[in-house]
């Protein structure tokens, strides 16, 4: 075989173990010092060098390998090399790794042969500072430090390659060389201080990744230096003359290690660039105290002592502590720090923002501001959580509940991978980068050297960025879970000293805050957070901000007994205490709902799924009728019998009530929407009542279908839409026989349905009460038929029909049953209610002399006429009455008064000129405070009253449900309220007693 045909077969051999100039490799391999190739049998010489060539081909750069090693084993100094390579296999992973990653150590290494052993055995970190002291004096002290320093990242950086350190254990690592780098600096520079020089005591103190021990390959060394007089015993000091011998050994030092290795970066003490380089420790402790701003306490969170005078640098970080960890109780804390990440993302040039791994979006500053913020605002009260380096924050933050454990391993894989990502960057040049290369060539590289091989997906380039794609849309969705999270505010709001709930402490704190039976409440914390569960940790986490927001609710001691009772009903499900944690706006939320609304709190222990609710705003605004209707019809359709048709109505309404209630609470609805919302769901609720009596009766009587059609009226305030929490369903039936002539079997079946209707929603139940189907609106009242036929209403409103009558039925509204009937019960009232004559004389005497007997008689005895919401002057009755006779004698011929709504036919009435426009405004005013006030004593007591308190809690409560803002004054809402009900009611005597118009 021809020399060029050997040569070929060689280098395609040598290609397919990926070298990208195979005969420039064919040539070093096979010719002298190294021989590990025969050209003959195109094979290695020997297993050794097997092992060896196979290593070189798994590296990120075989050629550059090849090269290095060549040159390092042909030095008469590297002669031991070539045959450690072949007997050692962690030498060969480390070395020739690291000659394929690092151009800048792979020149090192050449320059210095020997130095390849510090790859041989166990890493000895003890051994560091000896290794980095020199006696030279001078530059030449400072080249020999430099060379060592080079040795060192060398030991390091190819065990890292080689995997026999993990990430963390790399990052200590540098961190700690960096300390003794800076010790070492700091010692020749003190060799060159005059003899005249005052002597002083100086500490060096590292800030940042260096003080957090988890240090990259090329960083910025971030420092602080803190000095004091160092006289002698006896002799008088000169302080200034002392920080001027410490600035210039500061300065010394920080050119050195500039010389050596990396820049020494001073900008994060005090008044930055502006101040002066050394301080003494009470010149920062004063600063600190009262002038700093928030982003330099962040700084300080990672600072710890690592050259020079180590008392004094201790004594540093002890004083500076209790600053960091009471920063976030400064106002707009967390304000503050995320706006100082968010000007870091908008600084960064679009251009490279998608390569920026460090400050991009999904990059690692995204994990650290999260972590660190998560870290200033929970370790107040958490000293576990008082770590330097973010994965051990991430580890503390993980175990101490305060982050999910699958969001925990998902930050600490991804800040891992980027970690690496960027080490394997700076490693190649020694270049401080956070760039991921643009060039196709570039990136196979990085991906070879973070150990990517080719597989199903594609080749090595191709999975890494796979991966990389993926760990940066986690961090971001991370980033933005974990750093804006609500509860973050909630917490930084509490006091550090409420942090720690010790019996003693909480016991003390309780009473501080309001709570009525502070050792009741403690009991309730205690069962809470009792043991060492995941939960209970939870609880601890929580349970300090809930008892903030129970302090600023009406009744604290109420709300922790519900919250309690939640807790214990859903403690052990997956999701309910990660809700709270992970989603601060329902905390929060929770607690203000459980201290204000005993209605809230009792819906929630039945049904505490409708927590996920307070999660997002949308799903607090009312759904649309249809939707409602439909879950219930569909749900009761879905069960076997009545009781369990009706159960799951009752639970969809339980939901549909809760959804209203918060939104309601939380000040997103006002009290006309309130009220509709409300009816919705008991129309609903009716609707599906109906056709399961329907099916049970029908069922019962071995029917397919009812000999009937039947409809459902809404009156009174169901039938206006403006039906209240603690309102009853006023009704009346309606039928008519399907077959004709009328057997009679009709209305034994419609009073069988209608019979069934109201006592499967009246029937008792453990999860609600009952609701009460009212149809005392009918016409003769509770002396009349249940049901009517739709002649008989014809005859009945014919030949009998009082005045009153007429006025109840201007708020009928049919809704449910049968549309035919439905619409022709309309037509059929119509004419009734909306006279074209308007009222008679007597007709309009009859109605002032109901009037004034329901004013004269129904007012319960003892109840505060100026009050009473109902019945009192200027109350619901007052202005509901006067817009009621407005719509009697005006409706026949303006058919805008044609509403079945209080709030439209007001409009109506003033649009029509009826009403003054001040006169309207009164009216509505005083209904809507009324309407309003009587939800909130509703949700307050949970239970319906008219009569407003005077004072008192309950009348605090009241005023918080209705959406009085924090800290006012009770008595405003009894002044408020007679206010607008004295002006409704001069209104009422102008108009509803005065000329008839």
């Amino acid at each position: 075989m021809s020399e060029a045909a050997g040569g070929r077969r060689v280098g395609l051999r040598l290609a397919r173990l990926s070298f990208t100039d195979p005969a420039a490799a064919a040539d070093l391999l096979i010719a002298a010092p190294l021989c590990w190739w025969d050209a003959a049998s195109n094979a290695p010489t020997g297993e050794d060098a097997a092992a060896v060539v196979a290593a070189l081909g798994r590296t990120a750069d075989p050629d550059a390998a090849l090269r290095a090693v060549a040159a390092m084993v042909g030095d008469p100094r590297g002669e031991q090399l070539r045959d450690a390579l072949g007997r050692s296999g962690s030498l060969r992973a480390r070395l020739l790794n690291l000659l394929g990653a690092s151009a800048a150590l792979a020149e090192h290494l050449i320059g210095h042969p020997g130095d390849w052993q510090a790859l041989t055995g166990d890493y000895d970190a003890a051994g560091v500072p000896g290794r980095l002291t020199t006696a030279a004096t001078g530059p030449a002290a400072v080249d020999v430090l430099r060379a060592a320093y080079r040795r060192e990242l060398v030991a390091i950086a190819g065990r890292d390659l080689a995997g026999d350190l993990d990430l963390r254990q790399v990052t200590a690592a540098l961190a700690d060389l960096a300390g003794h780098t800076l010790q070492a600096a700091l010692d020749i520079a003190s060799t060159g201080l005059p003899a005249s020089a005052e002597p002083c005591r100086l500490a060096i103190i590292a800030m940042g990744k260096a003080g957090g021990r988890e240090l990259n390959y090329v960083s910025d060394v971030d420092v602080v230096f803190v000095a004091e007089p160092g006289a002698d015993e006896g002799t008088a000091a000169d302080p200034d003359r002392a920080l001027i011998t410490a600035a210039h050994l500061a300065r010394e030092t920080m050119r050195i290690c500039h010389a050596v290795a990396w820049e020494v970066d001073a900008a994060l003490r005090p008044e930055g660039k502006d101040g002066p380089l050394v301080r003494t420790l009470a010149s920062h402790e004063n600063y600190y105290r009262r002038w700093a701003s928030t982003w330099e306490f962040q700084a300080l969170l990672k600072a710890r002592a690592v050259a020079g005078d180590r008392d004094l640098g201790e004594r540093y970080v002890a004083t500076i502590a209790p600053f960091v960890w009471s920063a976030a109780e400064r106002e707009d804390f967390v304000a503050d720090v995320r706006a100082m990440r968010t000007r870091v993302v908008e600084h960064l040039p679009p251009s490279i923002a998608p390569r920026e791994i460090k400050l991009g979006p999904g990059g690692l500053r995204d994990v650290e501001f999260a972590v660190q913020l998560l870290q200033l605002v929970h370790g107040r009260g958490d000293e576990s959580l008082r770590v330097g380096d973010t994965l051990g924050a991430l580890d503390a933050l993980r175990d101490g509940g305060y982050i999910g454990r699958d969001d925990a391993h998902s930050l600490i894989d991804a800040y891992t991978f980027l970690r690496a990502t960027e080490h394997r960057l700076q490693l190649r040049k020694l270049r401080r980068t956070h760039l991921i290369p643009e060039h196709a060539a570039d990136r196979a590289w990085l991906a070879l050297a973070l150990g990517y091989r080719a597989d199903a997906r594609g080749d090595a380039t191709a999975v890494w960025e796979a991966e990389w794609a993926l760990h940066a849309r986690e961090v971001r969705r991370l980033h933005e879970k974990l750093f804006y999270r609500p509860l973050l505010e909630a917490v930084a709001r509490v006091p550090s000293e409420a942090l720690r709930l010790t019996p003693l402490e909480a016991g003390r704190r309780l009473a501080a805050l309001g709570f009525g039976d502070p050792s009741g409440a403690l009991r309730h914390i205690e069962a809470l957070t009792a043991g060492l569960s995941r939960r209970a940790v939870l609880q601890r986490t929580l349970l300090p901000v809930m008892l903030s927001e129970f302090a600023d609710a009406p009744d604290p001691d109420g709300g922790l007994l519900a919250y309690r009772r939640i807790s214990e009903e859903l403690g052990s499900t997956h999701w309910y205490l990660r809700l709270l944690r992970d989603e601060g706006a329902v905390a929060t939320r929770l607690a203000h709902l459980l201290g204000t609304s005993r209605y809230v709190a009792r819906l929630l222990t039945r049904a505490p799924e409708a927590l996920t609710l307070l999660a997002d705003d949308e799903e607090l605004r009312p759904r649309s009728p249809a939707d409602v209707a439909l879950e219930m019809s569909e749900s009761a359709a879905r069960q076997d019998d009545a009781s369990a048709s009706v159960a799951v109505v009752r639970g969809v309404r339980r939901q549909e009530l809760l959804r209203t209630a918060f939104a309601d609470l939380l000040g997103m609805l006002d009290v006309t929407q309130v009220c509709s919302a409300v009816s919705v769901i008991t129309d609903s609720t009716l609707e599906a009542a109906l056709q399961i009596a329907t099916r049970a009766v029908a069922a019962e009587l071995g029917l397919d279908r009812l000999p009937v059609r039947f409809a459902v009226i809404a009156m009174g305030r169901l039938g206006g839409g403006e039906a209240g929490y603690g309102s009853d369903a006023d009704v009346m039936f309606v039928y008519e026989d399907v077959e004709e002539p009328a057997t009679g079997d009709g209305a034994r079946v419609a009073h069988e349905l209608a019979g069934r209707l109201r006592s499967l929603l009246a029937s008792p139940s453990s999860s609600d009460p009952p609701m009460v189907v009212d149809a005392d609106l009918r016409p003769e009242g509770r002396n009349g038929p249940l049901v009517r036929s739709l002649a008989s209403y014809e005859q009945y409103y014919a030949r009998w029909s009082e005045p009153w009558e007429a006025q109840a039925l201007l708020r009928a509204r049919p809704f449910a049953g049968d549309i035919a009937l439905r619409e022709r019960f309309t037509a059929l009232i119509d004419p009734i209610r909306y006279p074209a004559g308007g009222l008679t004389a007597r007709e309009l005497t009859e109605i002032r002399r109901v009037k004034g007997r329901i004013d004269s008689e129904r007012l319960p005895r003892g109840a505060d006429p100026n009050t009473h919401l109902k019945l009192g002057r200027g109350g619901l009755a007052d202005v509901e009455w006067t817009v009621q006779l407005l719509q009697l004698q005006h409706a026949g011929e303006l058919p805008a008064l044609r509403t079945v709504r209080t709030v439209d036919a007001l409009g109506a009435a003033a649009g029509a000129g009826l009403l003054a426009a001040e006169q309207a405004r009164a009216l509505l005013d005083a209904w809507r405070a009324a309407t309003r006030l009587r939800n909130a004593i509703v949700l307050v007591r949970d239970k319906p009253e008219d009569q407003l308190a005077h004072l008192g809690g309950a009348l605090a409560g009241v005023g918080a449900a209705a959406g009085y803002p924090a800290g006012f004054d009770p008595g405003q809402v009894v002044d408020d309220y007679r206010r607008a009900a004295r002006r409704a009611r001069a209104v009422v005597e102008q108009v509803f007693y005065g000329p008839q118009r």
